[in-house]
């Protein structure tokens, strides 16, 4: 059998057997060298991985295990820009930040986008757990050999770990993390989160307004204008090519957003994206060859007004305060007081900057108390306002050559309207033109209030303190304190006033006496209590503080906040803008919370309330009411500054408070008349127009229906307008009687004793006592004041006393006495001068002796020589009487204090007088007879040539008709 078996293989194997056998031997060597090599490469590998390991290791070896808590919070720790809102949650925008970014979830993603991301930058997101080998290893090798072609390892987890935790440094030992923590990330969050973050987190260039953005709604809204899950597939593809080199893609440039000439560079890689989409079976070929066709240039969005731009003040007015509450909270934290903040302008400014970055990317949603309806028509009002006056030249220092310059500098406007019972700010007019001028004018310019300080100041406190009440009677006479000699409003006086006809017509000398009588008392304490921040050390002991002449001035904000307290029953509520600022999540950071700081009490409120009510209906706003085009329960005060540089008018009602200032930015005088309005008139008219269009919007806000309460502790009661004291009998028969609302425990209860009854004569126009040698008929008796009066008003003579006394009816019977009796000179008046006769009456001049206390009217009937008196007229009296039509002569006499006569004046004949009855026609004989008679007889009609009449005088008629 062998032998056969080997025949049969010598026939069937072309080799013999030495070569078999050579075979053979080969064949065993080869096989135990691979075995051995294969051994060796197996210990090559392993060494190999060990020392791969090793070095892995000892890349992370830093790298802290973290948990999933600290992944969470590092994953979702992206940047969103902070959103604000008017009142009623009404969507005003987005604050600035170095990049816009608005936070997404994931089932408000188009489906397009999540595919075209996940097709261009990881096919196999929902196949790895965080890493891909393969990929990994191919870009190594690209790396070491330095390929061309750069394809990248990293999946969208890898991106995301990049882009939150790690740097964008390109390392091993940050690849080596990025690796480590993506695989671990992958076993904390499911796909749909990994996905939802990248989107949120990813950059996609620029906006339409050149702002960088980041996230996936902000791209959609920016570059197309749509909300993310409205994204096409051709917009989805052109937006998630952007990652790849964001700001070359992008089609917007950074000069405002201007759109690029040349797109080329995005459209071609959304060409790509769409491909990949295509071969990855997202799209149909339908779809991909509509989306290819696309227009992108066409349906970008058009750029869009930011808050900014729409509502510069208010939007800088909502940083800044959100700021401050931001910083307070951070400093706080870090163990500082709100007044270590104050006190240290370092410390103030680095939390200011920390806040300032905080509210800018932490997307904190602000709402705010402003109503977005008013806030929106007054801002047009104060645009298109003709009566602000003329645009007046000042000098001004160019900020690029440092040289001077003159420009045109217009009337400015602020305003403010404050809910009273909440302190909401619900409306302000910033300015004219934030273009020109950014400064606020409602909230951060500070200038004097002119005489709207009256009422917080002077009359409210004074009332507060006792010192005074509504009735209480000040002199309105001329002023001085040291070289500052204070005057009234047009320069006029107005003698004895009650402090509520002082604040109607805005006196200035009532005010500032007044305010002299508490300066003792601290009454700045109660700016303080009112809000007032911006008071000086001078302010406390300055007298003019009481007519608004403040060091710095203060803000439309805080002016108008302080009136507030009046309607509020005398407690302060500190205004406010910032109703309550709340994480993206919907976590509230900070809520307002309304506090409230008692400053008077409800009778003092009330009565400034009742006071100011007299301005608006007849004071110096009674204008106002032609403007308003509804009807309210108002109170307020005007205010002039300095030389007309400033115009306020402030007025609440029940429900609200609201203020307005106009003035120049460098003060200067305002035209007091323009278009035929005066200053005053044209803040009120604004005044009006602005509550007008508020209204328009709110009346059940603007217009309340019920009126200011009259507390309990007022009542009315009647003074006497001298004193203000309770009236006398004395003061009621002479018309002086006054009634007003008086504060029950500051009601007068002494009764008035400055006046007297009593006679008294009159020389040149003063009245003294009697003498016991005044003649009786020249002795007149009435109301006299007495002279302890110029103590209580603090005048010095009779002569300012009579100031006090206005020409009017009621004051009319009242005299002053100098309190002493009147001396003769010892000589008879010198002769009347100046006697005539026009139609019936006779006048004469005044005679100049200083005794002199009346006259006497001598009349003789036609045909008689006999003058007999007829009428005393008093010195004091109108030197005329009216006599009659019938012929007759008069002669006038002076009569001094002794009761002596001058000579009398010049014979005034009336009619065809003679001074005896003519005689009959006579013969010749009668004739000669007469003529021989007259010889004898020299006698002819004359006066009387002493100081007598030659006849004893009529009856004393002291009327003035005959």
């Amino acid at each position: 059998m062998m032998k056969k078996k080997d025949e049969k293989l010598r026939r069937f194997t072309p080799f013999n057997k030495d070569v078999v056998k050579g075979f053979r031997i080969s064949y065993n060597v080869i096989g135990n060298l691979l075995l051995l090599f294969l051994v060796i490469g197996l210990i090559g590998m392993c060494f190999a991985g060990g020392v791969g390991a090793g070095y892995f290791a000892s890349l992370v070896k830093d790298e802290p295990i973290r948990s999933f808590e600290v992944m969470k919070n590092d994953i979702y720790n992206y940047e969103e820009s902070s959103e604000v809102y008017f009142a009623n949650n009404v969507y005003l925008g987005k604050l600035s930040a170095d990049i816009d970014r608005e936070e997404v979830k994931l089932e408000d993603i188009s489906e397009h986008v999540i595919n075209a991301v996940i097709a261009t930058e990881d096919e196999l997101f929902y196949e790895h757990e965080g890493v891909v080998p393969k990929a990994i290893m191919r870009a190594l090798f690209q790396e070491f050999t330095n390929a061309a072609v750069q394809t990248g390892g990293s999946t969208l987890t890898q991106q995301l770990i990049k882009n939150q935790i790690l740097t964008n440094e390109v390392s091993f030992d940050r690849k080596a993390k990025e690796i480590l923590l993506a695989l671990r990330l992958e076993k904390f969050f499911e796909k749909d989160e990994i996905i939802e973050a990248y989107l949120n987190v990813t950059d996609f260039g620029r906006n339409s307004n050149g702002r960088n953005i980041a996230g996936i709604q902000a791209a959609a809204k920016g570059i197309f204008g749509v909300e993310a899950k409205n994204l096409n597939i051709a917009q989805s593809a052109f937006i998630a090519g952007l990652p790849q080199s964001p700001f070359g893609y992008t089609p917007f440039s950074n000069d405002g957003g201007a759109i690029k000439d040349n797109l080329d560079p995005g459209i071609n890689r959304m060409k790509t994206v769409l491909s990949r989409m295509y071969s990855g079976g997202y799209i149909t070929k339908a779809e991909y060859q509509d989306a290819l066709a696309y227009d992108i240039r066409a349906n970008l969005t058009a750029k869009k007004p930011t808050p900014i731009d729409e509502y510069p003040y208010l939007t800088y007015e909502v940083e800044d305060r959100v700021n401050k509450i931001i910083m307070v909270q951070l400093a706080k934290k870090d163990g500082y007081t709100e007044e270590e903040l104050n006190k240290d302008s370092d410390l103030y400014n680095q939390y200011y900057s920390l806040a300032d970055d905080e509210i800018r990317h932490n997307g904190y949603r602000i709402h705010t108390t402003i109503n977005k309806e008013i806030y929106d028509k007054m801002q047009d009002v104060a645009a298109q306002y003709e009566y602000y006056g003329s645009d007046k030249p000042q000098e001004v220092k160019d900020p690029d050559t440092g040289e001077l310059k003159t420009v045109q500098e217009p009337v400015e406007v602020g305003g403010v309207l404050i809910e009273n019972s909440t302190g909401k700010m619900i409306s302000f007019v910033g300015g004219r033109d934030f273009d020109r001028e950014n400064l606020n004018h409602a909230t951060q310019a500070e200038r004097p209030n002119g005489s709207t300080m009256k009422p917080l100041l002077v009359y409210a406190p004074a009332m507060e303190l006792g010192k005074s009440q509504p009735g209480s009677v000040i002199a309105d006479v001329p002023f001085s304190l040291g070289k500052w000699k204070p005057k009234n409003y047009g320069g006029g006086y107005h003698g004895l006033t009650s402090a509520r006809t002082a604040l109607k017509h805005s006196y200035n000398i009532p005010a500032i006496k007044t305010y002299m009588s508490i300066l003792n008392q601290n009454p700045v304490s109660y700016l303080e209590k009112m809000g007032f921040t911006s008071l000086q050390e001078a302010d406390y002991t300055n007298v003019s503080l009481s007519l608004g002449a403040m060091e710095k001035g203060v803000t439309v904000e805080e002016n108008v906040n302080a009136f507030a307290t009046f309607a509020n029953n005398g407690k302060f509520i500190d205004a406010y803008m910032i109703e309550k600022i709340e994480t993206s999540n919907g976590e509230i950071v900070f809520q307002h919370e309304k506090a409230e700081t008692n400053v008077f009490s409800a009778q003092t409120a009330y009565l400034t309330i009742d006071m100011m009510r007299d301005v608006i209906s007849s004071g110096t706003a009674a204008s106002l009411k032609g403007y308003l085009s509804f009807s309210a329960d108002w109170a307020g005060k005007t205010g002039t500054g300095q030389d007309y540089k400033d115009a306020w008018f402030v007025a609440s009602n029940p429900s609200v408070t609201f203020g307005t200032w106009i003035g120049y930015d460098t003060p200067k005088p305002i035209e007091q008349n323009y278009k035929g309005l005066s200053y005053s008139k044209r803040n009120i008219l604004l005044w009006a127009k602005l509550m007008n269009v508020a209204h328009d919007v709110n009346p059940e806000l603007l217009a309340p229906k019920t009126r200011f309460q009259k507390p309990g502790g007022i009542v009315s009661r009647s003074y006497c307008a001298l004193t203000g004291e309770l009236a006398s009998d004395l003061c009621s028969s002479a018309g002086l009687v006054a009634s007003d609302l008086f504060n029950v425990k500051y009601v007068p209860t002494k009764v008035d004793d400055s006046l007297t009854k009593g006679k008294y004569v009159v020389v040149k126009d003063q009245a003294y006592q009697v003498p016991s040698s005044a003649p009786a008929e020249f002795v007149q008796q009435g109301v006299m004041l007495k002279k302890d009066i110029l103590k209580k008003h603090g005048i010095n003579s009779v002569q300012d006393l009579k100031r006090l006394l206005p020409n009017t009816a009621k004051w009319g019977n009242l005299v002053v006495t100098e309190g002493k009796s009147i001396g003769d000179n010892g000589s008879n008046p010198s002769q009347v001068s100046g006697a005539s006769i026009s139609g019936s009456k006779l006048s004469w001049g005044s005679n100049p002796d200083n005794d002199v206390v009346g006259y006497r009217v001598y009349a003789a009937a036609n045909y008689s020589t006999s003058y007999k008196k007829v009428a005393s007229i008093h010195a004091s009296s109108t030197l005329s009487v009216t006599v009659g039509s019938s012929p007759a002569a008069y002669y006038i006499v002076a009569v001094d204090v002794a009761g002596r006569e001058s000579s009398p004046s010049n014979i005034i004949k009336v009619g065809e007088y003679a001074d005896k009855k003519p005689e009959p026609v006579a013969t010749e004989n009668e004739k000669s007879n007469k003529d021989n008679k007259d010889n004898k007889d020299n006698s002819q009609t004359k006066p009387p040539n002493n100081d007598k009449p030659n006849t004893p005088p009529a009856a004393d008629k002291t009327a003035e008709s005959i």
